[in-house]
């Protein structure tokens, strides 16, 4: 099993305003298949990447456009399923209003991938049906992993200031849904550098006390 991000460029838009964005689309997976979490932007540069494994599932973390926008061709390209949850349909609406997601992402649900298993956690705040994806440790090979879109970052938490978002929701959600899992756990974002838990986690009064 291995763990691959492509970076891709294009923009975010929502409430009026338009911003250039760099997304981290991460591949999880082993020769043969994988799984696709948020493939922005670029979907044959993705596709280049993935080669000829066989795509079993694309996972999106949240429903902003940035992430959505470029998956309806990537899905064309690769055919497997988009799965987004329930929560931010509304946000896929905005862009495809005559399509669905195909599956409906519940907490607790798990993917199967290259004989281990990425969890789905709500973690709502920086949109209602933000979810994170953890891959536990598979021994000796990697400390556990979370895939956490644009839940906290390298420094704090997501973006709270637009449409559907609120912050005392996302901390509620680093607090008991992300902070809980083990120290090593290693955080792999929607946007920019890596981190860990134990990085992170001294750090929470100071977010609360900033407001973001």
């Amino acid at each position: 099993m291995r763990v691959e991000r492509v970076v891709t460029s294009g923009t975010f838009s929502l409430d009026g305003g338009t911003w250039d964005v760099d997304n981290n689309v991460w591949i999880v997976g082993d020769d043969s298949e994988c799984i696709v979490i948020d493939p922005a932007h670029q979907p044959a540069a993705i596709v280049e990447v993935i080669g000829d494994r066989k795509v079993k599932a694309i996972l999106l973390t949240h429903g902003h456009d940035d992430h959505i926008r470029s998956a309806g061709a990537f899905r064309d390209l690769v055919h497997a399923p988009i799965h987004l949850h329930r929560d931010d349909w509304m946000l896929w609406k905005a862009v495809y209003p005559e399509a669905e997601p195909d599956a409906e992402i519940t907490e607790g649900e798990n993917f199967e991938i290259a004989d281990t298993r990425l969890k789905a956690i709500h973690t709502p705040g920086h949109s209602p049906g933000s979810v994170s994806f953890h891959l536990e440790s598979q021994g000796t090979d990697h400390s556990g992993i979370l895939f956490s879109g644009d839940t906290l970052f390298q420094g704090g938490p997501g973006a709270t200031g637009r449409s559907y978002s609120d912050f005392p929701t996302i901390i509620e959600s680093i607090r008991a849904k992300i902070l809980t899992l083990p120290e090593e756990t290693i955080v792999l974002t929607g946007h920019g550098d890596s981190t860990t838990v134990g990085a992170e986690a001294p750090h929470l009064e100071e977010w609360i006390a900033r407001g973001h």
